[in-house]
């Protein structure tokens, strides 16, 4: 562990080392543990559990050595400025449960060793330059609540994969370069039966806007703002209970919004700019810019 450290502080540079004094990380006598590391009593052991360096200007590669970590829970190394990829060794943190990377440099493709982390229930990785196809292996992470890949540069399908999430609540995709269906990516409805938020938003996205949208009935924000997605717009969606957000604009949908839309109980914004409804066909709700929720208040 003390080990692992001293490289990652070797690594991370002089914001962080000012303040990590004394041989033990998890502080000894009158020193306090290292900023950002928290530990825990295992047995006769202290190990780090948690690992927080954020906002500090970190510069450089993904710090490898901290996947030595083996106890770790939580990796927060948001708002920095690491670049490259992220190193197949993080499948090693098998006790991993919050990985949080956004506001960085990084890039390349996700390595599929991600799909290792079975205790994650949250993943950030949004803000970053990554490309290529959102791995498959992401939907072998029976925990995960919170997906978060907005602004990055993936391609390619969205993997309907990820419908088996069960416990899934949020997933934003949005500003990338992806393709293909809704149908496609939702398959009959059946799966995501947690799924609350769905971003998709920003991207390449064709066909039409499925009737089986409607069985993802835990549904509260539908995100399909500029895509390139055409015809009308399915009765079904009347049928998803506690739906408050709807974002239809900027694709090419005709035809009329179903009337039933109007009178949801729940649907307090519906909007429709950009497409090719019938006239007199109107939003509803004041449209108020959209608040993402912060990630820290789910951390």
């Amino acid at each position: 562990m003390v080990k692992a450290l001293n490289e990652i502080k070797s690594s991370l540079g002089w914001r962080v080392v000012y303040s990590w004094v004394g041989d033990d990380p998890c502080g000894h006598g009158d020193l306090p543990p290292w900023s950002g590391v928290t530990c825990s009593q295992q047995g006769d052991y202290r190990v780090v559990t948690e690992l927080e360096v954020y906002a500090v200007s970190i510069v450089g590669p993904f710090p490898t050595a901290v996947t030595n970590l083996l106890d770790l829970r939580k990796l927060d190394l948001h708002n920095n400025k690491l670049t490259g990829p992220i190193p197949p060794q993080i499948g090693r943190l098998k006790h991993l449960r919050i990985l949080n990377l956004r506001w960085n440099k990084l890039q390349d493709v996700l390595p599929p060793e991600i799909g290792e982390l079975k205790k994650l229930t949250h993943l950030y990785l949004s803000f970053n330059n990554f490309k290529g196809e959102i791995p498959v292996e992401l939907a072998n992470l029976p925990e995960l609540r919170y997906l978060y890949l907005h602004e990055n540069r993936f391609t390619g399908r969205i993997p309907p994969e990820l419908g088996t999430l069960k416990n899934l609540r949020h997933l934003d995709v949005g500003n990338n370069h992806l393709t293909g269906t809704l149908r496609d990516f939702i398959g009959n409805g059946n799966g995501f039966p947690s799924l609350r938020n769905l971003y998709l938003n920003n991207n390449e996205l064709t066909g039409v806007l499925p009737d089986q949208i409607a069985n993802l009935t835990n549904l509260e924000i539908l995100h399909l703002s500029n895509n390139k997605m055409i015809g009308s717009i399915s009765p079904k969606l009347v049928n998803i209970p506690r739906l408050i957000y709807l974002y239809l604009d900027n694709n090419n949908f005709i035809g009329r919004i179903p009337e039933g839309l109007y009178k949801h109980p729940y649907l307090k914004e519906l909007y429709i700019e950009g497409n090719h409804f019938r006239p007199g066909t109107r939003p509803k709700g004041t449209h108020k810019v959209l608040e993402l929720p912060d990630a820290d208040s789910f951390a």
